[in-house]
C-alpha cells in the first residue's frame, strides 16, 4: 500500500499569460494543473539549492586561495579563437 505525503495548498498571482500557459502545457501533457506547478516549483528550487551549493563551494576557494587570475581566463578565453589556443589556466 503505497503512503501518500501530507499537501499543503500554496497561492500565488501569476500573470495571466503565465497561467494560460500552464493550462494549455497541462491539456498538453493530460496532466492537473496542479501537477504541472509542482514539477515547475519542484524543478526550480533544485536548481536554486544546487545554486546556492556552488556558491558556498566557490566561496571555499576564494577563502583557501584556491583561484585562478582573472587576466590569465581573459587570455585564455581571447585565444579560444584563434589558430593557437593557450592551454586552461590552472
Amino acid at each position: 500500500m503505497a503512503t501518500t505525503a501530507k499537501t499543503r495548498s500554496v497561492t500565488a498571482h501569476v500573470p495571466v499569460q503565465l497561467a494560460e500557459k500552464v493550462d494549455l502545457m497541462a491539456e498538453r501533457l493530460e496532466r492537473s494543473k496542479n501537477w504541472i506547478v509542482k514539477q515547475a516549483l519542484s524543478a526550480w528550487i533544485d536548481q536554486e539549492e544546487e545554486r546556492s551549493r556552488l556558491t558556498r563551494e566557490a566561496l571555499a576557494d576564494v577563502d583557501a586561495v584556491r583561484v585562478i587570475d582573472h587576466q590569465a581566463v581573459q587570455a585564455w578565453a581571447d585565444s579560444l579563437n584563434t589558430d593557437t589556443p593557450l592551454p586552461v589556466p590552472r
